[in-house]
């Protein structure tokens, strides 16, 4: 059992890498022209700011899209509602192989991980060793205590607290673009530098000012993801029926 306890703990850190590299917005352009229209009279980098204060200021929200993140062995995707009570639910992926499912309900959180996912995060065991796992946790429902040593990464990311902790005290530069639609929803577009990396932050023009997407142009660390839900419920709800534990039976 012990390979099949480091194989989950391998699982559950590819999981924990969604919120490392989507929020470093600080830019290092020279300020514009104040124009008029949407947020008249403010730079790119007063709109910056703006729409890091109100998203900073979100009871919840939902983020999905893809980054490419290396040290987590690829291209992660992610569908995930989460508030400020570090409950949340979605969905996680690696480089398109497999799907699992997350759930964070209080001091637990819940797992669901398909054949495919398994089998891609099993690679370097046995062929034996991975149809063990398979078999008893393929689109099964497993739990594990968040505050267990390694459960605490993917906890701390379902907490909207340390997934926006970035967005305070953010000094943008950033320069100003043309206005258009971002998933239906009026933005301004912003575009923002840093070194060699380009960044392009859209950010609601009607209502609070929240980021809606941003799409990051990095060479180690490109993604994008778009921002939404603000402030709807998260539909974080314990599975009902048979649910394995984790820490009992693998401990």
């Amino acid at each position: 059992m012990r390979r099949t306890r480091r194989t989950r703990r391998t699982a559950l850190a590819a999981l924990c890498v969604a919120a490392t590299a989507a929020f470093s917005l600080t830019g290092c352009l020279p300020g514009e022209d104040k124009p008029e229209g949407p947020f008249a009279g403010l730079t790119g980098g007063e709109i910056s700011d703006k729409a890091m204060k109100a998203t900073s200021g979100a009871d919840s929200l939902r983020m999905k899209g893809e980054i490419q993140d290396e040290s987590a062995g690829g291209k992660v995707q992610m569908d995930m509602a989460m508030n400020r009570k570090g409950d949340c639910a979605g969905t996680l992926s690696m480089n398109g192989e497999g799907e699992a499912e997350l759930i964070k309900v209080g001091d637990t959180i819940y797992m669901k991980y398909d054949e495919a996912f398994l089998r891609a995060q099993s690679k370097g065991s046995s062929k034996e060793e991975a149809d063990m796992v398979v078999d008893m946790l393929a689109d099964k429902w497993a739990k594990t205590s968040a505050t267990a040593e390694d459960s605490k990464d993917l906890a701390s990311f379902c907490d909207l607290d340390t997934v926006l902790a970035d967005f305070e005290d953010v000094n943008s530069d950033a320069t100003r673009g043309k206005t258009t639609e971002t998933g239906g929803t009026p933005a301004i577009v912003l575009d923002e530098k840093d070194g060699k990396d380009r960044y392009t932050l859209y950010v609601a023009t009607e209502g609070k000012p929240y980021l809606l997407r941003v799409v990051s142009k990095s060479a180690k660390e490109p993604g994008d993801l778009a921002f939404t839900d603000y402030n709807e419920p998260v539909p974080a709800e314990a599975p009902k029926g048979k649910v394995i534990d984790l820490d009992e039976d693998f401990s």
